[in-house]
Order: C-alpha cells, then structure tokens, then sequence
C-alpha cells in the first residue's frame, strides 16, 4: 500500500483550521474568465465605468501627440500628411477598441494589387482603415525561432473575404497581452485580452453597491401602523377592501394636512434609514476599481483629491508615467512601419535623423516656468563663468533648453528667423540677456 502525500509549503494549523481542507479560503481558485464581445460592448454601452476605463488612458496617449524633430520645412509637410491622412483619430480609434475588444490594427491602403505581400517601404499611402479583432482573423503563427516574427501570425484574413493581409501592412495593438499565446485557443487567438476582463468582477461590485445605494433613497422614511387583531381580521375578504381604503385615505389626509388620523388603538411611528457611512463604502469599491484599473481617483472619478494639503500631484504624476510607458513601448513600437511610410511621402526621402518626442502631459503653471526659468538661467551663468564651454555652443544649448522647457516656446523660431548669436557678441552680452531673461540677439 502506497501513501502519497499532498507537499505544501505554508502555513496550516489543525486545531484553528488554517490550511486544511475545513479552511474556507482553502477552496479558492482562480478560473479562467470567459466574456464575449457582446459583454464588453453591452458594459461599454451601457456602463459609465468600464467606458472612462477603456476611454481615458487612450484618450491621454494621444491627446498632447508627438513632436517631430526636423527642420521647420520638413515638420511642416510631415504634419500636414498626418491631418490629411487622420493618423492621430486612427491611432486614438485602434487604441480604444484594443482596449476595449483585446486586439485593433489600422491597416495601410497603398492601392496594392497583392496586400498579402510585404509593403515596400516607398510605398504611397492612400488611406488607413481601422479594423477590430473580430474583422482579422490571424494565420498560423511563425514557428521559425530565427524569425523576428516568432510566435507571431504569419498574416490576417478579413472575416468573410478570402483577403489575406500581410503583417508589415498592419499597425497592430493587442489590447492586454497574453501570458502565453500558444494557449490562446478562442477568439483570443493571435490577439489579447480586453482590459475589462482582469477587472469585470470589481466594476460590477461597484456598480451593484451603487444600484444598491440608490435603491435604499426609496426606503429612507418608512410609516409602521400597528393594527389591533390586524392578522385575525386579514382572512375576511372584506375587511382587507375595507383595510386598504382605509389607509389610502389616511395616506391622503396626511398629505395634504400634514397630519395622520388614526384610531385611539392603533399605533404609528416612523424609522428612517442611516445614510451616514454608504458614501464611505461607495468610494472603497471605487477605490479597487480605481487601482485594478491603473487610473487615479481624480482621473477616473474627475474630483478633486480628499484631505487638508492633499493635490493628487503624485498619484497623477505617476499615472502620466504610467502613460509615457504606453506611448514608448507599445504606441511607438506598433507605429514603426507608418511612420518611416510617413516621413518617405512627406518628404520624398527616408530621412533617418527625422525622429520625435511625446509631448509631455503635465502642464507646468505660469509660476512654475518662471522658477524653471531662473534655475536654467542661473545653470547657464555658472557654466559660463567657467569658461569651459564654447560660446556658441552654451548660447544654441540655452536656446534649446528654454525652448523644450517650455520657458520661452517661441524662442528657437525668433532665432531662425532673427539669426543665431555669432562670435562678436561678447560673454557680457549673453549673461545680462539671459539675467534679464530677454532673447540674445
């Protein structure tokens, strides 16, 4: 007779039922969700919650866009292509529905006879379509470990045509990724997740307490009559008719005189119910949706922070991070193939010094820029001193930090214009004009 033993490595006690099978939390599991397209859309539709959760971060990843960094001609044309083309909405579109759905990709018409084919990378852009997970049904995925496309699907179908589309003709998001995509099976397949799916059970908690809370207005004030032999007399039909007209008219004389008539036996009193801590327990779920979520409080909820001294700089400082992140390491990545497209019909060329940065989400106030102002033009006065720095060089370098600081926005376009600091201006020259924070001519 063999005995096999169950090894764990935690904590148990037999006598207090921690960790044995009389354990309740010995029973849970975590199972796999399972919701359909229908369930997101009905939640997106019909819920504010899930929607300012799929809604907000994407709406911030493009909001402030990009700036490109070029020459003033060159970021003029490559501007002007993007608003032709709709590139920030498209973008803005894919994100929310792979956020929303667990896969979105905007494919790049060029006209071609054969998109099953590789784009070239001189390719014409014509228009960008956005499609859902469910419009692309991806092919078998890569199995060759030497490809950069591993684990990956070699292409796409559009559902119900025989279209197959190569990859490089996609700008892909996934939504949330997947552990593991070879066991992706279902509709997941060759996408993610949507990122409703990991936090569905806490909107619904909070959207229940709230049902709940509101349904209790309709309970605040409840009138109790205590009726002499009321359950006795109950079984003849017609003292219940009697009963009933009975208290509609004292129901109305209450109303309308403001008083209650009521036989010298019966009795009357009122309970109301206490709202005191329901605001409290409203704002706990919140708060699980809130970090399931990944939006602060203040964002997702659009008040101000609780609390003497309390701003919510941090927590939104951390969450424009949070999206910064979303910009490099997915946005970007996914858009590498268009915007090489897009620099190539802008400008005729492939221009490999033409990059960009996103713009920063977190707006400095006036008071803030000043202070920036002055802690730059006091760094720059102390370089200088030291004479170690070119004159030139100091003088284009203070132009460019002032100008991405965001001190002196139009700075670096007077300079253009007006033309840069030459040689003959003297150190005295530059040091009073940045002390007096006026432009070097």
């Amino acid at each position: 007779m063999t005995i096999v033993g169950k090894i764990k490595d935690s904590l148990s006690n037999i006598v207090a039922n921690i960790g044995t099978s009389r354990d309740k939390s010995y029973h849970n599991a975590y199972t796999m969700p399972c919701y359909t397209d229908a369930d997101f859309i009905n939640a997106y539709r019909g819920a504010w919650l899930p929607r300012k959760i799929v809604d907000i971060p994407a709406l911030d990843a493009c909001r402030k866009w990009r700036e490109w960094q070029a020459d003033k001609e060159q970021i003029e044309k490559i501007e002007l292509l993007e608003k032709k083309l709709g590139v920030k909405g498209k973008v803005l579109e894919a994100l929310t529905k792979s956020r929303l759905f667990g896969g979105a990709a905007i494919y790049i018409g060029t006209g071609d006879a054969d998109p099953s084919r590789p784009i070239s990378e001189t390719a014409k852009i014509k228009h960008l379509t956005v499609f859902i997970r469910r419009q692309l049904t991806p092919g078998q995925l890569v199995e060759d470990s030497e490809s950069s496309r591993y684990g990956q699907p070699e292409n796409y179908t559009v559902a119900n045509t025989a279209q197959i589309i190569h990859p490089s003709r996609l700008v892909i998001f996934k939504g949330a990724p997947l552990p593991d995509e070879e066991l992706a099976t279902g509709q997941e397949f060759g996408w993610g997740d949507s990122v409703l799916t990991a936090i569905f059970k806490a909107i619904e908690d909070a959207d229940s307490t709230t049902a709940n809370v509101a349904s209790l207005i309709f309970e605040a004030k409840v009138d109790v009559i205590k009726i002499p032999d009321f359950m006795d007399k109950l079984t003849d039909p017609a003292f219940e008719t009697e009963m009933l007209t009975r208290l509609e008219l004292a129901a109305r004389a209450k109303g309308i005189n403001g008083a209650l008539l009521l036989d010298a036996k019966e009795e009357y009193e009122q309970k109301s119910a206490n709202f005191s801590n329901l605001k409290d327990i409203i704002f706990s779920f919140m708060q699980v949706v809130s970090g399931a979520a990944d939006i602060p409080i203040t964002r997702l909820l659009g008040q101000s922070p609780g609390g003497l001294q309390a701003t919510g700089d941090n927590d939104i400082r951390n969450y424009y991070d949070r999206i910064s992140s979303m910009q490099e390491l997915e946005v970007e990545p996914a858009l590498e193939i268009l915007d090489k497209l897009i620099v190539f019909n802008a400008l005729g060329q492939n221009d490999l010094d033409v990059t960009y940065n996103w713009s920063s989400l977190w707006q400095s106030t006036d008071k803030e820029r000043a202070e920036i102002g002055n802690n730059i033009a006091d760094m720059i006065k102390k370089v200088s001193e030291t004479e170690l720095i070119n004159h030139d060089a100091l003088s284009q370098a203070a132009i460019t930090t002032l100008s991405e600081a965001g001190v002196m926005p139009g700075l670096q376009q007077a300079v253009d214009d007006i033309g840069a600091p030459s040689e003959e201006d003297s150190e005295d020259d530059l040091l009073s004009a940045l002390d007096s924070g006026k432009t070097p001519s």
